[in-house]
Parts: structure tokens; C-alpha cells; sequence
């Protein structure tokens, strides 16, 4: 379930490496990399990158992006995974008529509908409080709920 506006996607796979090489070659600042395995590290933030790295680099990413496909494909198996596996993201009701999702709808309309037939929990965090702040909200809590007391009454001591 989406939502008409929400954004469904991408089927892609991306990597991005920032290189710092030249800046600490021209501040002669040497970094060494020790690695067993000629493919252990491909590319690095701070050493020289090679052809080969890049190439061993984007073939890992083209296997995951493999498998990522595999994945989606065996979860919806009437996907056109060629049409969609393509790095882009659609609109909820884009995403409807490309079989990506089900339905459209908010996560209240699904609530609203699944509260029929199943049970539904709250869950709720709540920060553990310091010992002077349960002290004084307590008070500002007592006050407040005192005056709306005094104000439903009809007495409006301070209007």
C-alpha cells in the first residue's frame, strides 16, 4: 500500500567514493593501506585508485544490483523487472499501474481498515525525566488541570 504521492523505488544500486589523494599528495601527506587479496579493497578514500580497482568495483555493483532484482522479482512475480529495475522512482500511482504496489492509500486508511479484523497496539517512547523536571511538570500539570477545573465550572478567575 502507498500513497498516491509517496515515492516507490529505486531498483538500482549506487556508490559514491570520495577521493582525497591529490589533497594529501599536495600537502605531502602519505597514507599507507595494507590489504591480503588482490580485490580486499578496489577503491579507497585516500589512496591512488587504479582502472582495475574501478572496473572490480562496479562489477560488485552490478552483482548486487543482480540480486537485488532476484529479490524483487521472486516477491512479485508478475513485475516486469526490466521496465522497473532501472534506477528510477515513480509516484504511488505510477507505481500501482507498473505492479510495484497493491493499493493506494495512507497508512491511517490502512490502519483504519486492518483495525476490523486485527488488533492494533500503541506503542509509545517516552524520555526518562530528571527527578526536578517530574517534580515541576508535576506541578505545572496540577495548576493546569486545576484552572481547567475552575474554568468548566464557570468560574473564569482571571477573564
Amino acid at each position: 500500500v502507498a500513497a498516491p504521492f509517496a515515492i516507490i523505488g529505486s531498483i538500482g544500486v549506487v556508490a559514491q567514493i570520495p577521493n582525497f589523494n591529490r589533497l594529501l599528495k599536495n600537502n605531502d601527506i602519505d597514507v599507507e593501506l595494507h590489504t591480503a587479496g588482490e580485490y580486499k579493497r578496489t577503491l579507497t578514500l585516500f589512496g591512488e585508485n587504479t582502472e582495475q580497482g574501478r572496473e572490480k568495483f562496479r562489477e560488485e555493483l552490478n552483482v548486487t544490483h543482480g540480486l537485488f532484482k532476484q529479490f524483487v522479482k521472486e516477491m512479485r512475480p508478475s513485475l516486469d523487472i526490466d521496465k522497473t529495475a532501472t534506477g528510477e522512482h515513480w509516484f504511488g500511482t505510477q507505481a500501482q499501474t507498473l505492479g510495484l504496489v497493491d493499493a493506494i492509500g495512507t497508512s491511517d486508511d490502512l490502519l483504519i481498515q486492518e483495525i476490523t479484523t486485527h488488533e492494533v497496539l500503541s506503542v509509545r517512547y517516552t524520555r526518562r525525566k530528571r527527578l526536578l523536571d517530574k517534580i515541576m511538570g508535576n506541578a505545572g500539570e496540577s495548576a493546569e488541570r486545576l484552572l481547567l477545573r475552575w474554568w468548566q465550572r464557570g468560574s473564569h478567575p482571571f477573564v
